[in-house]
């Protein structure tokens, strides 16, 4: 705004250089004078309101949209609560929750308490070594290899997907814990992309919990499937049964 004043004195200087070049002493400084008299009345006040405005725009936002002294509050507590929700999760995650005893029941505990994706291969082998592999047909009939191994099948993959969230888990916790050091120290501007953030680690979040919702649901699908094909089993038996005991009365 000044380099723009300026510019205008100049060229109307400028401009009444031909007239100024005929006058006297008393003419130029009278020429002068009327020429700072205008930019003081006429672009000074327009200036003076220019500042007037900016500086209840500044007031407004800083005592009444985003009041400085309400938004340092807010900051401390946010990073009081922080300091003390850390100290707690630090005494949680310290807390040895493995029971098993034995060796390859420890090493199956392992390995689904390590939250590491990387590890997810070592499941299936580990599971075997514990709950033993799938009968040979020469042990068991074919019914019953099928029920084994896919009960099997699906304990297995509800463990490994156990194994995922808690790896989900420990990455949304930092997350978490990214979100809360910019909520402490962010400007009150920069409030609406935290939020934004924090929204889409809400839907990454809900997305994995339907996840586990659905491994549970296939698990208890398949437990009811396998309580029914016991009743189905009973039911040929009986059946069977049924075909032998009218085979004999015939006789």
């Amino acid at each position: 705004m000044k380099k723009r004043i300026l510019t205008c004195a100049l060229l109307f200087m400028v401009l009444m250089l031909p007239v100024a070049a005929h006058a006297g002493v008393g003419d130029i400084i009278q020429l002068l004078v009327t020429i700072t008299d205008t930019l003081k009345n006429g672009v000074g006040q327009v200036l003076e309101g220019i500042h007037r405005v900016n500086a209840l725009t500044q007031n407004l936002q800083q005592q009444v949209a985003w009041p400085v002294t309400a938004i340092d509050q807010a900051k401390a507590e946010v990073a009081q609560a922080r300091n003390q929700f850390a100290i707690i999760a630090n005494q949680v995650r310290q807390i040895d929750v493995s029971s098993a005893t034995l060796a390859d029941p420890k090493q199956l505990e392992q390995t689904l308490r390590g939250a590491n994706q990387a590890s997810v291969r070592q499941i299936q082998p580990a599971f075997v070594k514990v709950f033993g592999a799938a009968p040979s047909t020469a042990d068991a009939t074919p019914s019953d290899r099928n029920l084994v191994d896919v009960d099997d099948a699906m304990a297995s993959a509800s463990l490994k997907t156990a194994l995922v969230a808690d790896t989900v888990s420990g990455q949304m916790l930092g997350v978490a814990d990214s979100l809360e050091k910019q909520a402490a120290s962010t400007s009150p501007g920069a409030a609406p992309f935290v939020t934004v953030e924090a929204e889409v680690a809400n839907l990454e979040n809900q997305a994995y919990l339907q996840r586990l919702l659905a491994a549970e649901l296939r698990e208890e699908a398949t437990r009811l499937a396998h309580a029914n094909a016991l009743v189905k089993r009973s039911a040929e038996a009986n059946r069977t049964l049924r075909d032998h005991m009218s085979q004999i009365l015939s006789r």
